[in-house]
């Protein structure tokens, strides 16, 4: 370094995410009422890791929620717990493999030899324990496929040689599902690599292509150079014209949309005819295309945690087809009458944390929507979380699926899909795409109700496969 800058060459580190393109300093700001408290989360959170990472500095824009965020994942990295140390963080990365994420992957790498973690386990899944490996089954159907986990699969790991206690299943769970969703945050906000990192500075901007994140230029997660992340610059105008979809999606309409539904006469609708809504909206979800035939091959760095790399998302409902799996109902089984008060009788605690956090990230509303002020934004958030459910096979029975389809633009639901069954694949040309009117905040802020979604959905199937396997 001290080379480069006595030759007169200039270092530059991207800021935390490459798809703000207003950012002039590495550290956001938020609005000023929020200052005080997001400077003394970032102080927090800079003793506690010995660096601000840029996750931390990205969910900075929503102090309340960062605070939930991070004393959840300090509790279930380091905090009591059934796990030894450096297993979780193993757990961490090979649940960030299943979505290829290169920048959590190198961050955990780095705590699990500061937890004395066997270097030799860096080599691959071949060189650690079975234990480890046993877990291996249950990462890969929770991060893409989590209908099919049952019973049998908990049973298989809680019999045998290196059998796993239900504690220690129900902490492996909740770090796995929480890495698959922060996955989907990383490539979701377009996270820039740390700047000791190998990609997180350059001695020159990073080159122009328009590859989508993960396949090869750039990298946001799985980035190789010049720290940019999903797509680049080029693919954004710095002054774009409007267009047919983004008149389609801008707030105006938007909230004319959600006045409209809100000011629906309370006319009785059946529920035979609630049930064909949610199936209408299962249904056009299959048609929307996010790439998901394509197959990204991991990168040789990260490809030893990586196993069947071909075992990605398939649509729940599939075009035509009559499933074999039934439709998830949360009246059945729910977070808040079920899965809270078993996650916390075998993992003390750890339910009061996901709660708050998954309550903060529903509930979180400035009453903003771009430039318009004093707005009620809870239908648009709920179609948000629910159409997450949707994918997921999850449906909540007093909702009306017909708001999703009111309130969310094919662009839209195109991007969610994305950054939550196909992270990886997320490009800077569709954040750019989706929400223009919004401010990169409040994009933000759709991303952490996306990453708090697909957590619970993963989570929910996983706890009744628990529950099936007590009783």
């Amino acid at each position: 370094m001290k080379d480069l800058a006595d030759s007169g060459g200039m270092i530059s580190a991207p800021g935390p995410s490459t798809y703000n393109l207003d950012q002039d300093v590495v550290v956001i700001v938020p609005t000023p009422s929020d200052e005080d408290q997001t400077q003394m989360l970032f102080i927090d959170a800079f003793l506690q890791n010995n660096r601000l990472d840029h996750v931390t500095q990205v969910m900075g824009y929503h102090p309340q929620y960062l605070e939930c965020f991070l004393r959840t994942q300090h509790f279930m990295l380091r905090g009591d717990g059934p796990l030894p140390y450096d297993y979780r963080h193993y757990i961490a990365m090979i649940a960030a493999g299943r979505h290829q994420c290169s920048y959590l992957i190198n961050l955990q790498k780095q705590e699990f030899l500061l937890q004395g973690g066997d270097p030799r386990w860096l080599r691959g899944l071949d060189h650690i324990p079975q234990k480890l490996r046993d877990l291996y089954e249950i990462n890969k159907i929770l991060a893409h496929r989590p209908w099919l986990i049952n019973r049998s699969h908990i049973q298989k790991l809680t019999k045998g040689k290196d059998s796993w206690s239900l504690s220690e299943v129900v902490h492996a769970i909740i770090i796995l599902v929480h890495f698959h969703s922060l996955s989907s945050f990383v490539f979701g906000c377009g996270i820039n690599a740390e700047i000791d990192e190998e990609s997180g500075h350059t001695f020159r901007p990073p080159s122009l292509s328009n590859e989508p994140v993960g396949i090869g230029s750039v990298g946001v997660g799985g980035g190789e150079s010049g720290g940019g992340g999903g797509g680049s610059d080029s693919e954004v105008p710095s002054s774009p014209s409007p267009t047919a979809s983004d008149l389609e999606g801008g707030v105006e309409i938007l909230m004319q949309k959600m006045k409209s539904l809100s000011e629906r006469t309370a006319a009785e609708t059946t529920l035979e005819e609630m049930a064909k809504r949610f199936e209408r909206v299962e249904c056009q979800t299959v048609e929307i295309s996010s790439g998901g035939e394509l197959v990204l091959v991991p990168k040789a760095d990260i490809s030893c945690f990586i196993q069947d790399s071909g075992f990605t998302y398939q649509d729940f409902a599939k075009r035509g087809e009559v499933s074999d799996i039934p439709t998830f109902r949360v009246q059945d089984y729910s977070w808040d009458d079920h899965g809270f008060s078993l996650v916390n009788r075998l993992y003390n605690d750890v339910g009061t944390l996901l709660d708050e956090k998954f309550k903060t990230a529903y509930s979180l509303t400035y009453y903003t929507m771009g430039i318009r002020k004093h707005v009620d934004t809870t239908m648009f958030r709920r179609a948000i979380w629910n159409y997450i459910h949707c994918m997921f096979g999850i449906r909540h029975d007093d909702y009306d699926y017909g708001e999703v389809n009111q309130l969310l633009e094919r662009d839209l639901k195109t991007y969610v899909k994305t950054v939550c069954c196909y992270p990886e694949r997320t490009s800077k040309k569709s954040y750019h795409s989706v929400m223009r009117d919004f401010r990169h905040s409040e994009k933000v802020h759709v991303n952490l109700m996306m990453l708090e979604a697909r957590m619970q959905a993963e989570l929910l199937y996983a706890l009744r496969a628990i529950m099936q396997h007590m009783t």
